[in-house]
């Protein structure tokens, strides 16, 4: 099974990260695309080249598979974030539109009441993606935050977007190109390290969180997955209790 990552060339925080990870060794050009597009293959990992906005590119993976015969394990979308506050930031979330009810117009693909099943290298991942911006001094400059779910495209694999924002300035930063490219490159086990956040890797073992809730940037979801503090607590509270050892609080005894 293979790795999708999808850039679009109509947009410069798409392209530039993309254009960053494929000047790295082992690049390869991929199989025949019978679309408007490139591909490009590096071990299990494809990068598509596109040139229409991402959130339309309905069952990429399906289209893949299609043309390829190649299975798709999950799929990594490069794009820009846009926000009213214009504060520089770099993103990754979850794709889906669970807000529209039918009948509603969709602004920004997807379909009513639904989500892609969420990728579980989102909260791994957002935690590589702080110790890289630190590394290259994006840090405080840009935030590195995770979002809610908002927008397409429609797809039934794993996903999720990773974004650089929020305005035309940012969108061009090579150096935020550069730590997105780098992003994926270690994440994905490109270089000489082991994938992160590869869940099949771990034999199901690692706990996935599922969030609901906590407004668009969801800071009580970046706090948990930011913090192992409450998995510590709660792994102690239950070594306890499995060998019937009382808890509380000294007056409780």
């Amino acid at each position: 099974m293979v790795t999708l990552v999808v850039a679009t060339t109509i947009d410069a925080a798409s392209i530039g990260p993309a254009s960053a990870l494929l000047s790295m060794p082992g690049w390869q050009p991929g199989p025949p695309w019978p679309e408007d597009a490139q591909s490009f293959v590096n071990k299990e990992v494809r990068l598509i080249k596109l040139g229409n906005r991402l959130v339309k590119e309905d069952h990429l993976d399906k289209r893949w598979e299609e043309a390829t015969g190649e299975s798709v394990n999950e799929v990594i979308f490069l794009s820009k974030h846009v926000a009213s506050s214009s504060r520089p930031a770099l993103t990754i979330h979850p794709i889906g539109t669970p807000h529209i009810s039918e009948g509603e117009v969709l602004v920004a693909g997807g379909k009513a009441g639904w989500v892609a099943p969420p990728n579980p290298r989102i909260g791994p991942w957002l935690r590589l993606l702080k110790t890289i911006a630190a590394s290259h001094n994006l840090s405080p400059e840009f935030e590195v935050t995770l979002e809610a779910t908002h927008h397409g495209p429609v797809i039934n694999s794993p996903t999720m977007f990773v974004e650089i924002g929020s305005t035309e300035e940012y969108w061009r930063r090579q150096d935020a190109a550069q730590t997105i490219a780098l992003l994926v490159w270690q994440g994905l086990g490109l270089g000489e390290g082991i994938s992160v956040g590869d869940w099949p890797r771990n034999n199901g073992k690692n706990k996935i969180l599922f969030g609901i809730g906590g407004g668009h940037y969801v800071p009580r979801h970046m706090d948990i997955v930011l913090s192992f503090k409450s998995w510590q607590r709660n792994a102690i509270k239950g070594f306890l209790v499995d060998r019937n050892i009382k808890i509380g609080k000294p007056s409780d005894f």
